[in-house]
Order: C-alpha cells, then sequence, then structure tokens
C-alpha cells in the first residue's frame, strides 16, 4: 500500500507542476485533463500526508516515553495516535480499490408495476416520487422520457433520465425488485396484500462506449398521447426505435420535435446495449459479480416497504429502519451511505483473497 501510495504522490506533485507550465495553461483541453487527473487523486494524498503526520507523531510520542514526568500524557497519546493510524489505514485502503468506470456517469432508470396489478403501479408511481424527491435534494435534473400511466394511478411503466454529480455512484444499488405491504385503498376488508415493482438503473452510456449500425436499427414514427405528462402532444412526433440483433425496443415522445425524440431515442437505446454488454461481462466474471452487493438482476428481492409497521428492510444488508415515510420523502442519504459502506467492505474482503 505504501509503495502505491507514494506513486500517486509524486503522480499528484507532477501534475501539480503541469499546470505551472504556460504550454498546458494555454491549452484549455490538456489544461481539463491534468485538472480532472489531479482532482481525482488530490483527496488520497491528502489523506496520505495526514497518515505521515500521524506516524511522524507516534514516533514523537515514543520519544516523549522516555521522559518519566511524560510518560502517563505520552502513553494516552500514543493509544489515540494508534486509532488515528488504524482508521486512517481503512479509509486509504478504500480509496485504493479501483473506481468503478461508471460512477460518475448519468442515469437512465425504468420502474415498472410487476406482481399485483393496479397495486403494483400505484406503488411504482411511488417508487417514481421518492427518487425524484432524492433527486431534488441532490440538486439533479429529472426528465421522463417514457411513460405508461396505470389505469388506477402511478405508471405500469416510467422511464427518466437523472442528470448531474456522480448520479450513478449513488443510484447503481437500486436495480431489482421492490416489494410493498400495505392496505391497497381499493381494499375493503383492511387487508395487507403484497405488491412489487422492478427498477432497472443503467449509466448513460457516452459516444465512445457504443457504436450503432444504421443497418441494425428500425425507427418507427407514431403519434404522441402526452409529452412526460406534462401536456399533450399530437403530432406525429413520437419514436419508436428496435435494436433488430438484440430485439431492444425503445420508445420517446417527451419532445415536440421528431428530431430531437429519435435523438433521445439512440441515447437510451445505447445505454441498454451499454447496461447488457456490463451484465455479459460480469457473468463471465462470476466471481467479482458475487463480490458486489445484488446483482442487478430485475428478479431479485431486495427491499421490503413495511407501509403498517413504517418499516424499510434492505434484504442485501439487513438494513432496517422505522421510518419508512421519510425515506418515501426522499430522504434516502442514510440507506444510500449504508449500502455504499458494506459494498466497500465486500471489495476490500474480496481484494484481499
Amino acid at each position: 500500500m505504501k509503495e502505491r501510495l507514494e506513486i500517486i504522490n509524486e503522480r499528484y506533485n507532477h501534475l501539480t507542476e503541469e499546470l505551472l507550465k504556460p504550454e498546458v495553461y494555454e491549452d484549455y483541453k490538456k489544461m481539463q485533463e491534468v485538472s480532472k487527473e489531479k482532482n481525482s487523486i488530490e483527496k488520497i494524498v491528502e489523506a496520505y500526508k495526514k497518515y505521515n503526520s500521524v506516524l511522524d507523531d507516534i514516533e514523537a510520542a515514543k520519544e516523549m516515553m522516555k521522559d518519566v514526568e511524560m510518560k502517563d500524557f505520552a502513553a494516552e497519546e500514543l493509544e489515540n495516535l494508534h486509532k488515528e493510524q488504524e482508521e486512517l489505514e481503512h479509509k486509504l485502503k478504500i480509496m485504493l480499490l479501483p473506481k468503478d468506470p461508471n460512477d460518475e456517469k448519468n442515469v437512465i432508470i425504468e420502474i415498472r408495476g410487476a406482481a399485483g396489478g393496479d397495486e403494483a403501479n400505484i406503488f411504482a408511481g411511488d417508487l417514481f416520487r421518492m427518487y425524484s424527491k432524492y433527486a431534488e435534494k441532490q440538486g439533479w435534473k429529472l426528465e421522463v422520457t417514457h411513460e405508461v400511466p396505470g389505469e388506477s394511478g402511478g405508471y405500469a411503466q416510467i422511464e427518466f433520465m437523472l442528470s448531474g454529480e456522480s448520479v450513478y455512484s449513488k443510484l447503481k444499488y437500486e436495480s431489482g425488485a421492490h416489494r410493498v405491504q400495505r392496505v391497497p385503498e381499493t381494499e375493503s376488508q383492511g387487508r395487507v396484500h403484497t405488491s412489487t415493482a422492478t427498477v432497472l438503473v443503467m449509466p448513460e452510456a457516452e459516444e465512445i462506449d457504443i457504436e450503432i449500425k444504421d443497418s441494425d436499427i428500425r425507427v418507427d414514427i407514431t403519434r404522441s398521447s402526452g409529452a412526460g405528462g406534462q401536456c399533450v402532444n399530437t403530432t406525429d412526433s413520437a419514436v419508436r426505435i428496435t435494436h433488430l440483433p438484440t430485439n431492444i425496443v425503445v420508445y420517446c415522445q417527451v419532445e415536440r420535435s421528431q428530431i430531437k425524440n429519435k435523438e433521445r431515442a439512440m441515447q437510451i437505446l445505447k445505454t441498454r446495449l451499454y447496461d447488457l454488454r456490463q451484465r455479459e461481462q460480469e457473468e463471465k466474471l462470476g466471481n467479482e459479480r458475487r463480490s458486489k452487493i445484488g446483482t442487478g438482476d430485475r428478479a431479485e428481492k431486495i427491499r421490503t416497504y413495511n407501509y403498517p409497521q413504517n418499516r424499510l428492510t434492505d434484504h442485501r444488508i439487513n438494513y432496517t429502519v422505522m421510518h419508512l415515510d421519510k425515506i418515501m420523502e426522499g430522504d434516502l442519504e442514510d440507506l444510500i451511505e449504508a449500502l455504499i459502506a458494506e459494498d466497500e467492505r465486500m471489495r476490500l474482503e474480496h481484494d484481499g483473497q
């Protein structure tokens, strides 16, 4: 670990010097690249400097132990410093774990009502509202790209994009089956029903990620039923694209312009193909896949929302809280932090094998 940290520290110093050179400063693209790399390792360098400072303080405290009058004070100081050393070593190990290349990306999320009929669709709508509230708290931008409203409310399917800082790093654990236990409004006997909705979170594909041949797609233009649920657009501007090799179908009607809808639909298609490619690669690397929290498969039950007891349970990390009402208002930060912490623990364990 020490060697890796020294290499990173040297690289940081080199990048700092590079930014002072006129030829770099005058080349905007080059300056951006250097600044981005420097910023990406800055926290590691800061933690490493603090770690070295603690090691120096430990040596100073050991010297102080030789002084009879200062021995008790030095012993207490050593105990605190050793604790800080352990904490920093753990922090640095986490920082040195390989970064998920998708963490900084925007996401496209698809939510579908699954088992439970109308109640499942209503729950899908509740999940959409929960993520919308969380996105608002994070300062992210939300755009609905496709929706199929449920007959009794909610959505049979809704697809939307979230754009902002490090969106995927926060929401990548949300894929899977979400189960709700509550008394539906249509239930006259007051019985608790169980329904499910599925969530799929995909990192937005970039131009360099996926290339699609014109011969591999079929584009159909249809009449829009409504743009993003906010206004009715009855022009022939909705676009449906079918990817022939995989039979993946995407639909976009959020824009009034047929051209813009096609551009968005192509972006969604690239994202779906990128997600498919990632899953195939992870299947080949079975051991790595098992070292992650969940598989992201639709069928995997990841969480239960129990309304009568105001309880939420994430089954992957045995995490339970008794304030479901706050969770449904977008208060997801503690849950997401717990998922990140457990993911890091599992990766550290896997890395050490």
